[in-house]
């Protein structure tokens, strides 16, 4: 998967790498969907939900330019793969699922392979986690209509924040907005992407 999804298209990010090919994606599927585990394709995890194809993981954590340091936020969890992959790249991180049956199940996945450093929550991720703010690093794993306000205001100095912006015409962009020291925001688009819908 590494080599022929991720490192052929570009990701060369040598942290992000090792993650990915640490993390077993297959304990984040359904049974019926392991033996797809490590194709290039997003896979349905219940609840409405999809698990990323890997080469976008991969690509959003790399524009994310995470430091062992950060302190990360996801918004989006679903079955816990990404912040699996999040957890051995900072120190901590913080992710919001807005369905509790994922909740529970991304947990049990997060314990199978030894992330201990993920704080998991049932809730409202447009509105971030404010008690842990501010946050070097927000991942946002579903299509937003506008960036949440929230989310930019628990963005610290510097810090990076990734996420799927949805247009009027219901395509869909990767946006990376960093803060800078000064407090000012600079936006990048990263090119096309796929979500499901951040609710």
């Amino acid at each position: 998967m590494v080599t022929l999804q991720l490192e052929a298209r570009g990701i060369r990010d040598p942290r992000v790498l090792a993650a990915m090919r640490e993390v077993p994606r297959h304990q984040f599927v359904s049974e019926e969907q392991v033996e797809l585990a490590y194709e290039d394709c997003a896979l349905p995890i219940g609840e409405g939900q999809t698990i990323s194809q890997p080469y976008v993981v991969a690509w959003m954590l790399e524009a994310l330019a995470l430091r062992a340091g950060d302190r990360a936020l996801e918004v989006g969890a679903g079955s816990g793969y990404a912040a699996a992959i999040l957890s051995r790249l900072v120190r901590a991180v913080f992710a919001i699922e807005r369905d509790p049956a994922l909740v529970r199940e991304a947990r049990r996945r997060l314990a199978l392979v030894g992330a201990a450093n993920v704080e998991l929550a049932a809730g409202d991720g447009s509105l971030g986690w404010p008690e842990h703010a501010p946050f070097a690093a927000i991942l946002v794993s579903a299509a937003a209509a506008r960036v949440p306000p929230a989310l930019l205001e628990q963005l610290a100095p510097r810090g990076r924040l990734v996420l799927p912006l949805r247009g009027p015409q219901r395509d869909q962009t990767l946006l990376r907005i960093e803060r800078r020291a000064d407090g000012g925001l600079d936006t990048s688009d990263l090119g096309p992407v796929q979500f499901v819908p951040l609710v």
